[in-house]
């Protein structure tokens, strides 16, 4: 493991990112970085690659700091904590995130998603870090009784095993800063993380048959996939297919940023606050479709199947509370971030030719 000089312990302050190689942890490491803050990320790359770090080097020209194993080994996390001194905040992102795979494995997704949270906490109390945020999820809220969704609406029983693990690690997170008000927590909630860093460097790039609308469509659009499933078109939405808050990855990435300062500032309301993180607008999956083909010039094959186990009809953000209280608001707009989103996947494949 690498070891910080003095230095460089005092010159900036330190986060932890942990699965800071993946999707939104990789993004949310330049936002940090761009901010002056130092970023050593934990990583397993068991659904990443190391390449990330060039990615990141090249945006912000500097690599992060970074050590690879998983976190649900407490003892290799100790380590860590022991040598990586004066933390001053942890963002947490490593986790399974796959809805329809947690059906199927649900108590690998019990497993994973709650151990690493757990030992996470573990260490905070133990080695004194102070601000913690966590990666959570619109699903908390399963199907709401009303739209757009409120940070008070009230949890629904979980329609996924992944769902399941947010809300319990919520409640995880709630009882363990009541009794250690040292630590100041930040849940936030987000709806569907789209795009790429304008850049093009890094991106989502999923391991084989991807779980997520965007990079499906990217992957058909490519030619990598035959044809776009679209899982249902009887819902009760506007067009019969269902509806979510997507959101521009790097809107989401600085919202982090703000839940570090904010924390280190000591801004916050109480020791556990939540935020939701959307648009406030619902798309439907038809709506994303057109508005890729309008983005990138590019028709789709694409083919109507029946609903997927495990999704809900219709959820989209009320992001007052966010806006107001926080500070944050998503800026950029539903083409742009699909545009970004198909040039990050050309840059990705021109690279493996």
């Amino acid at each position: 493991m690498l070891n910080f000089t003095k230095k460089d312990v005092l010159k900036n302050k330190l986060v932890l990112v942990t699965g800071g190689t993946g999707y939104i942890g990789s993004h949310t490491t330049v936002e940090l970085m761009n901010e002056g803050y130092d970023v050593v990320i934990i990583d397993n790359l068991s659904n990443s690659e190391k390449s990330v770090l060039d990615g990141i080097a090249g945006i912000t020209g500097r690599k992060p700091y970074f050590e690879q194993f998983d976190i649900c080994d407490r003892e290799k996390l100790e380590n860590f904590f022991k040598i990586y001194k004066r933390l001053d905040a942890i963002i947490h992102f490593a986790a399974y995130k796959a809805v329809g795979e947690s059906v199927e494995k649900p108590l690998m997704y019990y497993q994973n998603n709650l151990t690493t949270l757990m030992n996470l906490l573990h260490g905070m109390v133990h080695f004194n870090i102070p601000n913690f945020v966590f990666s959570s999820s619109a699903t908390v809220y399963g199907q709401p009784d009303k739209l757009p969704v409120t940070e008070e609406a009230p949890f629904k029983p979980a329609d996924s095993p992944y769902g399941n693990t947010k809300q319990i690690a919520e409640e995880i997170i709630r009882d363990t800063v009541k009794v250690n008000p040292q630590i100041k927590a930040i849940s936030l909630r987000y709806f569907n993380p789209i795009g790429a860093h304008p850049s093009a460097l890094i991106g989502e790039l999923p391991r084989g048959v991807p779980n997520n609308l965007v990079p499906f469509i990217t992957q058909t659009a490519i030619g990598i996939r035959d044809e776009l499933k679209v899982f249902g078109d009887d819902y009760d939405t506007p067009d019969g297919t269902a509806v979510r808050d997507y959101i521009n990855v790097v809107d989401l990435a600085k919202a982090h940023v703000v839940s570090i300062k904010r924390m280190i500032e000591k801004r916050g309301k109480s020791n556990l606050e939540v935020f939701n993180l959307g648009t406030g607008k619902g798309s439907s999956v038809m709506e994303i479709v057109k508005a890729f083909e309008k983005a990138s010039g590019v028709k789709l094959n694409y083919k109507i199947v029946g609903r997927r186990i495990g999704d809900v009809e219709s959820v989209y953000s009320d992001t007052k509370y966010a806006n107001d209280e926080l500070g944050w608001k998503a800026e950029i707009g539903l083409e742009e971030t699909l545009l970004s989103a198909w040039n990050w996947e050309k840059n990705v494949r021109a690279k493996k030719k």
